[in-house]
């Protein structure tokens, strides 16, 4: 299993949350738990593959935002 915390600041705001379960919505195979008090999501994918650095990242720029990856990258990504 590969996990991946993201810092995305601004994401507590109610139009952001929309806007990120409306992307996340088209990747089934990636779970994700969003923390509104800190700005943070936690991804959890079952396979290296399932997704890219860069399209996660095309994620939160899509809705203004600015993701800092939290910790160590696991390789593949």
């Amino acid at each position: 299993m590969i996990e991946l915390e993201v810092y995305a600041p601004g994401l507590r705001a109610e139009s952001n949350l929309l806007e990120l379960r409306g992307q996340m919505d088209l990747l089934p195979q990636i779970r994700y738990k969003v923390d509104t008090h800190h700005d943070l999501v936690y991804f959890e994918m079952d396979e290296v593959g399932t997704i890219t650095l860069a399209q996660l990242n095309e994620i939160f720029t899509n809705i203004g935002l600015e993701p800092r990856f939290v910790g160590q990258v696991p390789e593949g990504l």
